[in-house]
């Protein structure tokens, strides 16, 4: 199976209008609603009436003034679910007076694709599809936002087609092929993909210690965004933690921990197409992308407990736990991102369950290194849609990561503070370049109005917020 077969983004006409004709009639039966009483005001309400052999379905929105992204992408997706119910084909929203036209657009176009995903391409029948095949958003001529926010939310799709494939198909060779196939599809672009050998080359010892365990090859992939408006310009690293299945190795997971394993790859998952966005979007920026993509499995070979492994930066790492491997890739990649000379970097990983047992999906979690990269993020994930939490980054809980025969340890056990020491951990790589590490406990089965199920592509949309803002 090819990287361009795999999953359902939807190929759904999205067009805008100014013309008013569909906003006049909108307004026409809210007023008529309001007046009858049975219109509902409460945000996510539905009411469905019939005129002349049309659905009109009406949601309430609550608020206006606390209407942002995030809450119309819920509103969308409650009707989305209630039009799919009537097997609607042709949707046409109208924007609301008292929300900014472009914001709406923007937030009706993604939250419907995000909306109307599915990933049916491992189904003999394709039942659960959505029947929307087309998008109008009436009212506005807003369709520089709208396009945008296609290509925006076609990535954050693509990223959960990868996260939601089954680990058979979804593999590191698989995730080098798809880069490469990004790569193919932009000028701008360019890919390495290094397997075992490229990281013998490099000193990459705390990564090649993960994969021993497995007969899938290891992939090491390097991107490299160059357009020539942004020559001589900062280079933005994303960095993303590419297991794309994890067993814990030696340190099993039990079976109920493993069911989700195959989204350990979350993290690159988002770099990889938040990378193809960002090209797309043709963003006047510098960007590096790097990827450690491995299995955590268990063979004779696989790395045990107590081993001594030394990682790329000459750094020497004890194994403590097996299922704390991701932070033993990310060491490796980070440090690669510093040599390849990354001025800022950015990392995504499904790290530690001590973040979800902290906030939940209702937060994606995020260490930063000093006021101006987390306001970045803040601002950027405001503008997204999606809720983030800064976390303390203390030298305490790094201290927690000191080894005992080795210069590290890899797993702070029985000490608390999972995702905080994690963190501290990972620091120590970043050749004290400007740097955030984003956790990520929103990556699956995180309950969202659009994504109740599987994967959700999270971080994309902050990525590529975070893209325009250094554009």
């Amino acid at each position: 199976m090819t990287p361009a077969t795999v999953g359902t983004v939807a190929d759904m006409n999205v067009s805008t209008t100014a013309d008013a004709a569909t906003t006049t009639d909108a307004d026409t039966l809210v007023a008529m609603l309001g007046q009858s009483g049975t219109g509902r005001t409460e945000r996510g309400q539905l009411t469905v009436t019939r005129e002349e052999a049309r659905n009109m379905v009406t949601v309430g929105a609550g608020d206006l003034a606390t209407c942002d992204r995030q809450a119309l992408h819920g509103i969308v997706a409650a009707v989305v679910a209630r039009l799919d119910e009537l097997g609607a084909e042709h949707v046409c929203w109208t924007v609301p007076q008292g929300i900014d036209p472009t914001l709406a657009t923007s937030a009706i176009v993604e939250g419907t694709l995000l909306a109307t995903y599915r990933c049916t391409a491992y189904k003999s029948a394709d039942d659960e599809a959505s029947s929307l095949s087309a998008l109008t958003v009436a009212g506005t001529d807003a369709a520089a936002a709208a396009a945008r926010a296609v290509v925006v939310t076609q990535a954050v799709n693509r990223a959960r087609d990868l996260q939601n494939g089954p680990p058979n198909v979804i593999t590191p060779t698989y995730l080098g092929q798809r880069a490469q196939a990004i790569a193919a599809a932009h000028a701008d672009l360019s890919c390495e993909v290094g397997g075992a050998e490229r990281l013998a080359e490099l000193g990459m010892g705390a990564f090649a210690a993960v994969t021993q365990g497995s007969d899938s090859p290891p992939a090491l992939i390097v991107l490299r965004y160059e357009p020539a408006a942004a020559a001589g310009g900062p280079l933005l690293a994303l960095v993303g933690k590419g297991v794309t299945f994890d067993s814990g190795g030696l340190s099993i997971k039990p079976a109920s921990g493993m069911v989700t394993m195959k989204a350990d790859m979350s993290g690159a998952a988002a770099v990889l197409e938040a990378t193809a966005a960002i090209a797309e979007l043709g963003l006047p920026i510098r960007l590096l992308t790097v990827i450690g993509s491995a299995e955590n499995m268990i063979s004779g070979g696989a790395l045990k407990v107590g081993d001594v492994v030394t990682a790329a930066s000459g750094t020497t790492i004890e194994i403590d736990n097996t299922d704390a491997e991701g932070r033993l890739v990310l060491a490796d990649c980070l440090h690669h991102a510093v040599e390849l000379g990354a001025d800022r970097i950015i990392d995504l990983a499904t790290l530690t369950g001590a973040m979800k047992v902290a906030l939940g999906s209702e937060y994606c979690g995020y260490f930063a290194t000093d006021d101006a990269v987390s306001d970045g993020i803040e601002q950027a994930a405001a503008a997204a849609g999606e809720s983030v939490w800064r976390m303390p980054l203390d030298r305490r809980y790094a201290d927690y990561m000191k080894g005992t025969i080795a210069d590290l340890t890899n797993a702070a056990i029985g000490k608390g503070g999972g995702a905080c020491s994690a963190a501290g951990f990972l620091q120590r790589f970043t050749g004290e370049k400007p740097w955030a590490h984003f956790d990520l406990s929103t990556a699956y089965d995180a309950g969202l109005p659009w994504a109740k199920k599987g994967g959700s592509g999270t971080m994309v949309r902050t990525l590529v917020a975070l893209a325009e803002q250094a554009a």
